[in-house]
């Protein structure tokens, strides 16, 4: 290996000391290129937020002009006086009421025009329900008319008078039966029974006349019949005479010796006290001989025949009469019934006024429709018993009326 010389030195020495230098100027420089940029990149987004803040407010500006605009246009379209721009608008409490007021009608304009757009389409509905219900019953062939209708009236008695449609508010007022059809059973032999669970609680019953003709009432007994009632007498709806029924003494006999309880009933067409006196007198009479307390019946029907006596009187008339012939009679120690049918208690008699006495209700359909109490029901006149020769009516009580 050669040494250097110091010339050789000294030269590199210098040449170090100036890449030194050199370097830290370059390094110095490159420092305040990047601060540079920094400060650059800084300003630029400080720029770009305030162009951002500056478009948003003239974005909002535009708009409450819009706006404003708009609800003037309304406000004119509408007819009203728009105020200066600068004018405070001071209100008295009267006038604050009046706009307060307004408002509520309005509001309450439009929930009407809701509501009856509700209820027309709550009626629109209903309707085509009960048309619905109608077709369907129609279609079946097993309803008539009136037992259709009657489902859809059900705080009305529907019942059919002289060829028309009745419809007779129900008095919730009156005394109500609570029968169910559920508890109704009716044997292959059309026998009704009422029943609580599996106990038959009503008791089985027919009414008779000569039309019966002579009976066994010993097999009669033995069919399971427990009450009878006898006619005693009718009167003629149009001559107005009084015919006694030739059976009813046998039959009383019959029925007492056979261990049935009986009752008597008298068929009327009394058209003025003095005819239900006569009637009431007859029937106690007959009784006496025979030394029983049984119920007395007073039987008011409407004639097929339209100048039947009875026909011609008023409601008022009618219940009049009916109640004297009870009066009597309770007077007497027995016990008053008023036999009607649907008709003749819907239309025809004033049930408010009968309230006190037990009815017995002719109605031949199983449905159990009449509302108001009662407690004997004659459900058919062509029911079959042992002892009697053809038809009889049948009848079921609700109670034991011969324990009262």
């Amino acid at each position: 290996m050669k040494l250097g010389t110091d010339s050789d030195y000294n030269k590199n020495e210098d040449n170090s000391a100036y890449r030194y230098t050199e370097d830290r100027l370059g390094a110095t420089k490159k420092k305040k290129n990047s601060v540079f940029r920094s400060i650059l990149i800084f300003s630029g987004y400080i720029a770009g937020l305030l162009l951002v803040i500056l478009v948003a407010g003239m974005l909002t500006t535009w708009i409450d002009d819009k706006l404003e605009k708009s609800a003037k246009d309304l406000a004119v379209s509408a007819g009203a006086e728009l105020l200066p721009e600068d004018q405070e608008v001071t209100l008295t409490q009267a006038e604050l009421n009046t706009m307060l007021q307004e408002a509520r009608e309005a509001a309450a304009a439009k929930a009407v025009v809701n509501t009856q757009t509700d209820v027309e389409a709550e009626k629109a509905q209903a309707r085509e329900e009960v048309l619905g219900q109608i077709k369907s019953g129609l279609e079946t062939g097993d309803q008539s008319m009136v037992e259709v209708l009657r489902p859809l009236y059900p705080e009305e008695i529907v019942v059919v008078s002289n060829g028309k449609f009745h419809f007779v508010p129900i008095n919730r007022e009156l005394r109500q039966n609570d029968y169910s059809e559920e508890n109704l059973t009716v044997l292959d032999t059309g026998e009704y029974q009422y029943m609580n669970g599996e106990e038959v609680i009503s008791h089985k019953g027919i009414d008779v006349s000569k039309f019966q003709g002579t009976i066994d009432w010993e097999a009669v007994a033995e069919d399971g019949v427990e009450f009878a009632f006898l006619r005693v007498a009718y009167r003629g709806y149009g001559t107005g005479k009084m015919v006694e029924d030739s059976t009813f003494e046998d039959n009383m006999q019959g029925a007492l010796d056979a261990g049935i309880h009986p009752g008597a009933y008298i068929y009327s067409q009394a058209i003025d006290e003095d005819e239900i006196r006569e009637e009431a007198e007859i029937v106690i009479s007959k009784l006496e001989p025979f030394g029983v307390k049984c119920p007395i019946v007073f039987d008011v029907e409407k004639t097929v025949d339209s100048t039947g006596r009875m026909n011609q009187l008023s409601v008022e008339e009618r219940t009049n009469l009916t109640l004297l012939f009870c009066q009597i009679v309770e007077e007497a120690g027995y016990k008053p019934i008023v036999y009607h049918n649907l008709e003749m208690g819907s239309l025809m008699l004033d049930i408010e006024t009968l309230e006190q006495y037990d009815k017995w209700l002719a109605y031949y359909n199983g449905d159990m429709y009449y509302p108001y109490a009662y407690s004997i029901w004659q459900y058919t006149d062509k029911g079959k018993v042992n002892g009697i020769k053809g038809n009889v009516d049948m009848n079921i009580s609700f109670t034991a009326f011969w324990e009262d």
